[in-house]
């Protein structure tokens, strides 16, 4: 069994200044923490280090040409190990494809593509299908709209919330 790691609050408000600002200086946060920047510069190299979080940017898709947003849920049957693994390949491989989730319950996988308009979508959905119809039995899109949150977490309350429990 995987060890949970342990957070205490102060990691936990690191954390969420960090969500609401990736750029905030080290300064700035050990002033609101109420810690040296030192203590704040270990603890975040320290949550780095164990897997709590990754440093990285979040693109913004439609900024830079690609309106549609596509949430596809895929169903498959017949398939083997080996075309499984092949089909993930090719989903990593496509630079259209934000995001690949093998998912439990009616669907195998969710992806996530991004695609200029409609007709690029229909051809980068259609590649995937044709190159894959032997394994992929239903196939469901929705166009993402709006986005109201998205991988945001207020880490003080849930581990205030899993203390309760």
């Amino acid at each position: 069994m995987r060890k949970t790691k342990e957070l205490d609050e102060k990691d936990c408000v690191i954390l969420n200044l960090l969500q609401e600002n990736c750029r905030m200086s080290l300064t700035d946060i050990s002033k609101k923490v109420g810690l040296s920047i030192d203590s704040v510069k270990k603890r975040i190299k320290r949550m780095i280090k164990d897997n709590i979080f990754f440093p990285k940017i979040q693109l913004r898709p439609r900024n830079f040409g690609f309106k549609n947003i596509v949430d596809i849920k895929i169903k498959l049957h017949n398939y083997s190990e080996k075309d499984i693994k092949e089909f993930i390949e090719y989903l990593k491989e496509n630079p259209n494809v934000a995001e690949i989730f093998s998912i439990s319950g009616d669907w195998n996988f969710s992806i996530v593509i991004i695609a200029k308009d409609a007709i690029d979508l229909g051809r980068i959905a259609g590649e995937i299908r044709n190159k894959f119809s032997k394994i992929i039995d239903t196939w469901s899109e929705s166009l993402t709209t709006c986005v109201y949150k998205f991988e945001n977490y207020d880490m003080v309350k849930l581990m205030e919330k899993k203390e309760n429990e």
